[in-house]
């Protein structure tokens, strides 16, 4: 099947505004490789520092036959999906000498869990995380004594972190490594609707806890499509795991087996051998769209609208929401996991997973096939399943779908669109994801209410003062104002709304999380309301269309008046929860269509 027309043109667009800055990178790539201040170069006092913390490991280390490599850990217990990674680096080391090569742990980086921070200050650390992530990736791989790298990582802004990080040392071969969903609890339609009546006051503090601590239940990633879900979808599509290693269950032999081949797999990637496969050719402009691709193809977390543009610029490359947009409109929607269908990702998983949506993308276009891939010699080889036949691991075919519920072919499936749209119009430039919303809400307009904080927002349903058709505004959310935290508390409070028959929508400078689902949201509007931004110029009352058909986002405000409005005031910085410390974050991080991104927009990428 030849390339999707559509998938085509928007790789053109995006080869060709990359042109010059993908040129500077391979350049750089290519310079790092030459002078790389690697093991061979560095003095016998450094060498001696970096063998002294192994015994075991120290004569191979000197003897400089095979490629040590570097481990990047996101491991704490904290967080469900990061627990599972307590000793995968002593058995990554045990693995690598079984193929002459060696392993050290080079570095940690944080791993917040947005889960825990929702709705309160931590949530305001939340995306710069992601830049402090980078840049612990590059601390944790500047001792030049790696021939490659393994990166332990899943979740929300730990994947794109250290993506960003990594791909500044895009000479080297590196694998990611997942950990995978944690078992299924409770149903998600069950989980949603006792949040919900917790939110109208008809479930208690205890009811809600047991119903939270049923469904996220044990170690690994939490089960609905949201953001950690959707970084494991994208790194099967760019081919940067051993092939479809993203969904099986931790705890299991077939998990180990998974993870001790992309320890065999990246010490045979190195440039001593004939398969020198390193991370900052792999991570090209078909390798991003290919990440889009997937991301419209499974109604994917509309974080990445932020975090695919930053892990793009971190390799050279410019992807913008227009090409999104293009996209949206030519890739089917093959997949539907909660919060966009009732299926979690085991569900999604047993009905043939990454296996059959790679297979079937690849079949019908969409996908770049030929694409350079790090986890196996092909991505045509991501197109299988992985299991144990006499306890040796091998991939077959996924067959069909084993739950047309949860995936179909491109030829019949559940959309012919990916569900993302961009809105434009007087209040600025925003996103909206309608892969879960209801055909007859893609158009909103109702009168405004306007908030500058979320718990403004629940203060006023409490009290019943949006028990009507309204499109809440909530401003000086942005990045440079406080962030851009996830409102994602905000989601059974609308819902609540929207099930009592009013016309309901959101509007914000500030993210949803990776559950977006039935209530229509535009977000990430910029420019954000600091600074000026137009949503700032909107007041109560105001009359606001919210329209997901025509692909418009409008105040319907005489147009002078509206050029006359003076921007509202923004709040007082917040202190405490260490939000003070990340102030040059904030005054340095650009809009949200380039990714949000302090650290990149401070080295001019």
């Amino acid at each position: 099947m030849p390339l999707n027309s559509v998938v085509s043109a928007v790789t053109d667009r995006v080869i060709e505004r990359s042109r010059e800055g993908r040129t500077r990178y391979l350049d750089l790539l290519t310079r790092e490789r030459d002078q790389w201040i690697g093991r061979p170069m560095l003095g016998c006092a450094n060498l001696a520092h970096a063998y002294a913390g192994t015994e075991e490991d120290r004569p191979a280390m000197k003897a400089g036959g095979g490629m040590n490599i570097g481990i990047v850990t996101a491991y704490n217990d904290m967080l469900s999906a990061h627990a599972v990674y307590y000793r995968y680096p002593e058995q990554m080391k045990v693995w690598a000498r079984e193929v002459g090569a060696t392993a050290q742990v080079a570095g940690g980086v944080p791993a917040m869990c947005d889960g825990v921070t929702q709705g309160y200050a931590g949530m305001e650390l939340s995306l710069f995380s992601r830049d402090t992530i980078a840049l612990s990736t590059a601390i944790a791989l500047s001792h030049g004594t790696f021939e490659g790298a393994l990166l332990l990582g899943i979740c929300d802004k730990i994947v794109p972190g250290l993506l960003m990080g990594a791909l500044r040392f895009g000479h080297l071969p590196m694998l990611l490594v997942p950990g995978g969903p944690m078992p299924t609890g409770i149903s998600n339609k069950s989980k949603a609707a006792v949040r919900e009546r917790y939110a109208t006051g008809d479930a208690d503090r205890e009811e809600l806890l047991d119903s939270e601590i049923a469904a996220y239940h044990t170690q690994g990633t939490c089960t609905f499509f949201g953001t950690a879900n959707t970084n494991q979808m994208m790194m099967e599509v760019m081919g940067l795991h051993v092939p479809n290693a993203a969904f099986v269950n931790p705890g299991t032999k077939l998990r180990q087996e998974l993870t001790r081949a992309a320890v065999h797999r990246v010490a045979g990637l190195g440039w001593r051998g004939e398969n020198y496969r390193p991370i900052g050719h792999c991570v090209d402009e078909r390798a991003i769209v290919n990440a889009a691709v997937g991301l419209l193809a499974t109604g994917g977390s509309t974080n990445h609208l932020l975090h695919l543009p930053a892990i793009a610029r971190a390799a050279g490359i410019i992807i913008d929401w227009e090409d999104l947009d293009r996209l949206s409109g030519a890739v089917p929607l093959i997949a539907r996991v909660y919060p966009n269908g009732s299926a979690d990702v085991n569900g999604f998983e047993a009905a043939g997973g990454m296996a059959f949506v790679i297979r079937e993308l690849i079949a019908s276009g969409h996908l770049h096939g030929d694409i350079l891939t790090a986890g196996a010699d092909t991505l045509g080889a991501s197109a299988n399943k992985p299991m144990l036949e006499d306890d040796k691991l091998t991939w077959r075919d996924p067959g069909p779908s084993g739950d047309d519920t949860i995936l179909r072919t491109p030829a019949e499936p559940f959309s012919p669109d990916g569900g993302m749209r961009i809105l434009a119009g007087n209040i600025g430039r925003s996103c909206i994801k309608v892969s879960a919303v209801e055909r007859d809400r893609w158009i909103v307009e109702a009168p405004a209410a306007v908030f500058s904080d979320q718990a403004e927002v629940l203060a006023a349903f409490q009290r019943g003062e949006l028990d009507r058709d309204v499109v809440v505004v909530v401003r000086f959310q942005g990045p440079r104002a406080n962030g851009m935290p996830e409102l994602h508390k905000l989601t059974p409070p609308l819902g609540v709304l929207q099930n009592k028959g009013f016309r309901v929508a959101l509007v914000t400078d500030g993210r949803m999380s990776g559950a977006s689902g039935k209530v229509p949201a535009a977000i990430h509007v910029s420019p954000e309301a600091l600074g000026g931004g137009a949503i700032g110029l909107i007041r109560d009352g105001d009359l606001i269309r919210v329209d997901a058909v025509a692909g418009t986002l409008e105040a319907l405000v005489d147009a002078a008046e509206w050029a006359a409005r003076e921007p509202a005031a923004a709040p007082p910085a917040a202190e405490g929860f260490g939000r003070e410390l990340f102030g040059m974050f904030r005054g340095l991080s650009d809009e949200a269509e380039k990714g949000a991104s302090a650290v990149l927009a401070g080295a001019g990428l």
